[in-house]
């Protein structure tokens, strides 16, 4: 087996073996814009493509070092830890984050966890998850008549009390419509105290993935006012919702509700098998737990909840390792407090 970096030419290629839009290649394109160096490697039988997956290095200015990150990739083998490693060292990088799109459930969960600790002696489970370790995954070949009765009582209501109230809910690809979505999006996370990335950080998303059809806004309007505004990304036979931001005004006509029913039929009719939402709370989460509600709100619409086997750290220089972990906790601590 070959591995090496993929080729511009094999675009398709790669793409149609990823499984998840942040491995996408139009994903890795939108990285590179914002200053990262981006990496795609593939694992080759000959001219056959097996197995591929992008990571990014991260600069860490103090320490003259990088942070290596590999979200959702395929599961880790031995030539891929060792491909990632040496990557890494000539990145000059501290360590590598590895967070698997892989699925587990109670039988199969130890096993995998083992298998990949075995692979090398340097990885460990890590401290800090970057994507959730749980989420929600809706069934979109199942039909409408299915999927509302797989709703919660109360979230059907909602949908039929924002209908009745006449909230209007449209997709759009306008750039008008998404300076929407980004107000909308940013008077969220100050109102709710957590930290989002940067309008530009949104801008160049936008303008990435939208030219290649895999990303839309969808708005819902009422009395002729957006009162909430969502991003959805496709790729392959995924729809995701990933952003999403809402007003304090009107909050009695439910127009989340309708929003989110209106994303499910729109993956149904663009011919898509899965609705991600981008993430959950694990199953024995606490009402107290500040994502409680939104982790609530998804839940009313009767998607499977799902584990993904977790986040690991392949750790190349054992001390820096742990000064880098040190000083994020700290960098933490200082942006929550000011944060409140």
């Amino acid at each position: 087996m070959i591995v090496r970096e993929v080729e511009e030419g094999e675009k398709d290629l790669y793409n149609k073996i990823v499984n998840h839009v942040v491995q996408s290649w139009e994903w890795g394109e939108f990285r590179k814009k914002t200053g990262l160096d981006l990496v795609r490697l593939g694992h080759f039988e000959g001219k056959k493509l097996v197995s591929a997956y992008q990571l990014t290095f991260h600069q860490v200015p103090v320490f003259a070092k990088t942070i290596g990150y590999l979200p959702k990739g395929p599961m880790p083998d031995a030539k891929m830890v060792e491909a990632i490693a040496g990557l890494g060292e000539s990145k000059n990088a501290a360590f590598v984050k590895i967070e698997p799109s892989v699925l587990v459930d109670n039988k199969t969960q130890e096993g995998a966890h083992k298998a990949i600790l075995s692979l090398d002696s340097r990885i460990i489970v890590s401290a800090k998850p970057l994507f959730t370790r749980y989420n929600f995954l809706l069934d979109l070949t199942k039909s409408e008549t299915e999927l509302m009765a797989a709703m919660h009582p109360k979230t059907r209501y909602n949908i039929g009390l924002a209908q009745r109230y006449g909230v209007q809910v449209y997709e759009s690809v306008r750039d008008e419509d998404f300076e929407i979505y980004l107000k909308l999006y940013f008077e969220t996370t100050k109102r709710q105290r957590y930290f989002g990335h940067t309008p530009h950080y949104h801008r160049l998303v936008w303008q990435t993935l939208k030219p290649a059809g895999m990303a839309r806004v969808l708005i819902g309007v009422y009395e002729k006012k957006p009162l909430v505004a969502w991003m959805l990304f496709n790729f392959g036979s995924t729809l995701y919702y990933p952003y999403g931001g809402s007003s304090m005004e009107h909050r009695e006509v439910m127009a989340s509700n309708l929003v989110c029913c209106e994303a499910i039929k729109l993956g149904k009719k663009m011919g898509l098998k899965t609705f991600d939402m981008w993430g959950a709370l694990a199953p024995d989460a606490s009402e107290k737990d500040p994502w409680y509600g939104f982790h609530k709100f998804k839940a009313g619409y009767g998607p499977e909840h799902v584990e993904y086997i977790g986040t690991y750290d392949l750790i190349l220089k054992n001390a820096l390792y742990k000064s880098l972990n040190f000083a994020d906790k700290l960098r933490w601590t200082f942006l929550r407090m000011r944060g409140r």
